[in-house]
């Protein structure tokens, strides 16, 4: 076996048949032929297999490129519309840092809102949306405790140089905290609508009286119900278990009978009060008005219209009603806060027929930008912006408030609802008779 060659499997001699019948001499010529002969063919067997693996990873390969190929098309055009998105030019602005918190802070303006559903929140919101022009002029909402801090903040919170205030807050800052200069630190840009008071209560409860020793809610403590109900409520001389709640506690709890009645002091209307269903057993309680509330409040009503879940069909509720301004820090001229209000003040007298555009919120168009607000100081740009409005502008809104103030006279004195629906003319006629003084 060792010389056998048959014990090399790749040696093809091993495998050639022998005749025994061969002569020994032909039969070294005939195996060495035969072999030979296996050789080549082995030889042209391994070369056509090789051959054949290489066309077979030819084939392999054109058939992932052409895969490749037809998959491009598809994939440029998944990829297209990301590509196509056009990038905030804020966002591809580069630079070191120092350049870039310089620019981002250098033109941004705080305004103070109040609560976060609150209809102050809305509008400042809304200051910002208008009034936005990059990194020119950008106006920062800020969410609050209430109305009634919004002063508090704009005099003593850093990055606040606007605020929404009531009329009645400032009079308290002024009168009973006597606060250092605040007529002089504090002026106003223009008036805003007036904000109404809500008191919400069971069908027991018919007037404000009957809530005499029961607990109310004033909503949470630096609110504007927190300050003007309490003041409300004092001048009509009605003692209540004062608590501060926030509203939407307090609404459950007036549900389940714990609380007799809940105050809310805000611009009409608001969702907290148009949702509550029909079958609650909820309505609105009237606070008629009297010379009691003359020097700092205004007379305002309710509507069907306004909350018809409240209010039954045909009837109004009368309520007091908080004017407002937006307030302003006086910042010494020629300072870098001066120079942001002022950017802030001239944007938003150029573009105030946005605020009145039918998607902003009603209240807008129940701002006068020339009224003006007995104890506060206009701001010395707002004047300016004022003076620069075309005549007719400013007649227009000067005739706004007259009407507002003349109804309001009219409903004060007793009118009802025959004033409301008299037409314009016959509020002209009216208007100029009784304006008509005898000297004798």
């Amino acid at each position: 076996m060792s010389n056998n060659s048959s014990s090399d499997p790749f040696k093809v001699s091993a495998y050639l048949r022998k005749s025994v019948h061969e002569h020994p001499a032909t039969e070294s010529y005939s195996v060495e032929n035969e072999e030979g002969h296996w050789r080549f063919a082995l030889k042209r067997s391994r070369e056509a297999a090789q051959l054949h693996a290489v066309k077979s990873a030819a084939y392999l390969a054109v058939g992932i490129l052409a895969n490749i190929l037809v998959a491009m098309p598809l994939m440029t055009e998944l990829v297209a519309p990301t590509q196509a998105q056009e990038i905030p030019r804020s966002l591809e602005q580069g630079g070191t840092d120092t350049a870039l918190k310089q620019r981002r802070n250098g033109w941004t303006v705080g305004v103070v809102g109040g609560q976060l559903s609150g209809t102050y929140m809305t509008l400042a919101d809304e200051l910002a949306e208008v009034l936005d022009d990059g990194d020119n002029l950008r106006v920062i909402p800020i969410v609050t405790y209430g109305a009634a801090s919004n002063l508090d903040d704009l005099l003593y919170l850093r990055g606040v140089d606007v605020a929404m205030v009531q009329s009645d807050v400032f009079e308290y800052f002024r009168t009973q905290r006597k606060t250092f200069k605040l007529g002089h630190r504090i002026h106003y840009i223009s008036r805003l609508p007036v904000s109404e008071m809500h008191v919400l209560a069971g069908a027991d409860i018919k007037t404000i009286e009957d809530l005499r020793g029961k607990k109310v809610s004033f909503g949470p403590a630096g609110s504007a119900s927190s300050l003007t109900g309490t003041i409300v409520f004092q001048r009509l001389g009605v003692k209540v278990d004062h608590v501060l709640l926030d509203n939407a506690t307090a609404l459950q709890k007036l549900k389940s009978g714990e609380l007799a009645g809940l105050v809310r002091v805000i611009g009409k209307p608001v969702g907290f009060f148009a949702q509550i269903p029909a079958n609650s057993g909820l309505h609105l309680v009237p606070i008629p008005f009297s010379k009691t509330f003359a020097d700092m409040y205004a007379l305002g009503e309710f509507t069907r219209e306004e909350y018809p879940t409240l209010i039954p069909q045909g009837e109004r509720i009368d309520t007091i009603a908080v004017p407002a301004v937006l307030a302003v820090f006086n910042w010494p001229k020629n300072t870098d806060r001066y120079w942001r209000v002022r950017r802030f003040t001239e944007a938003l007298f150029t573009k105030w027929d946005k605020f009145l555009e039918p998607q902003r919120h009603p209240k807008w168009r129940d701002v006068n930008l020339a009224a003006s607000v007995p104890g506060w100081t206009r701001w010395s740009v707002a004047e300016e912006m004022l003076s620069r409005m075309h005549p007719r502008v400013a007649e227009s809104q000067q005739k706004q408030i007259r009407d507002g103030e003349f109804l309001s006279f009219l409903k004060y004195q007793g009118g009802g609802p025959a004033v409301v629906n008299l037409t314009q003319e016959q509020r002209e006629a009216l208007y100029c008779s009784l304006s008509v003084v005898t000297v004798p």
